[in-house]
């Protein structure tokens, strides 16, 4: 694929510096461009690579000035983050839609329906009575179990595993390895020390525009349904238990648990290692640290938490009830020292 800097240009709403007629056709890091590359510079201690690079163009902020002669073209944008987050989305869905077409051996029960320009890779399968829509692409040895339903423009990434009754909205990406609907953590205890599992009947919905990366685990619920809302953002190996609802725009790094019936609120960031317990509330633009444990609900908006230490539950808990009062009792022996 080949673009002029001119066509680059008017994708991203910006100006070109330079020969507007020169062709790119890949995309470089700054600090590895050559001829025919295009990079971006947003983070300023790369500077001084701009005034080193091969690449043909460079995308920069309306804002930047350059304090020495440059051998590359300037694209201007607004931001260059967002111009060249721009440009990666273009060229990623420019590859994705090239993927149309069934590769054999793969299986697809006759009860099941499939949209136009749809990608059907080697070794996959889909189960009874599912309806998928346009435009999906449904990679190498994924599974897709019977009565799942899949919007427009979705991605089932290689050996994804999709469970019966899992619903997946539009322009959603499953990575490779994620289960969507295995059972969820249920056990009951019995009087002799064994425990009996407890049927999980329910199913799992995710709305549009959700990512869930690779190796993450999302449980169906016991009854009802595990909830993921529009635009959130599941980083790899994330366990979110049964019952589960994530809010709208909610982004969960790496290795972090939710446990089973918690509320998520939107627009959350939960940092990797994060574990929270089950049936709590997470207010909306909760910010949870990295390794920190949530033990309790978050009732107002904007809070940040962090902070966790492994120790006896009892003895924690008394420590807890004085480390959460050491502002005031610092305040007071302050008060103390003064006095003669």
């Amino acid at each position: 694929m080949e673009f002029t800097l001119g066509q680059l240009a008017q994708l991203l709403q910006g100006k070109v510096e330079g020969d507007e007629t020169l062709k790119v056709s890949r995309l470089d890091k700054i600090q590895e461009g050559a001829a025919g590359g295009i990079s971006f510079l947003s983070n300023e201690k790369y500077e001084p690579f701009i005034y080193q690079t091969e690449a043909t163009a460079v995308i920069v902020s309306e804002g930047f000035k350059a304090t020495k002669s440059l051998k590359t073209n300037l694209i201007r944008v607004k931001d260059a983050y967002t111009g060249f987050t721009t440009l990666l989305e273009a060229y990623s869905q420019f590859t994705k839609a090239s993927l149309v077409g069934v590769e054999e051996p793969s299986f697809m029960d006759p009860s099941s329906q499939i949209g136009e320009l749809h990608y059907r890779g080697a070794f996959s399968y889909i189960g009874k009575n599912c309806q998928i829509g346009n435009n999906v692409k449904v990679h190498p040895q994924a599974y897709i179990g019977n009565n799942v339903k899949i919007g427009d423009n979705s991605i089932i990434h290689a050996g994804a595993k999709i469970y019966a009754d899992t619903q997946i909205g539009s322009h959603c990406e499953i990575h490779p390895g994620a289960v969507i609907g295995a059972d969820g953590f249920g056990f009951a205890p019995q009087e002799d020390g064994t425990y009996k599992a407890i049927p999980q009947i329910g199913n799992v919905i995710i709305e549009d525009h959700v990512s869930i990366g690779a190796n993450a685990t999302v449980d169906c619920a016991t009854m009802g349904s595990t909830v993921i809302k529009k635009g959130a953002k599941i980083d790899n190996q994330v366990q979110i238990a049964h019952n589960v609802t994530i809010g709208e725009n909610t982004v969960i790094a790496a290795q972090a648990g939710i446990s089973g019936s918690t509320e998520i609120g939107s627009n959350c960031v939960i940092a990797g290692q994060a574990g929270i317990i089950g049936h709590l509330k997470i207010a909306d633009k909760t910010t949870v640290g990295a390794n920190t444990g949530v033990i309790k609900s978050i009732k107002k908006p904007n809070e940040t938490v962090f902070g966790y230490i492994g120790m006896d539950m009892k003895q924690f808990l008394k420590s807890y009830s004085i480390f959460k009062n050491l502002s005031d009792l610092e305040k007071r022996i302050k008060e103390l020292e003064k006095k003669p």
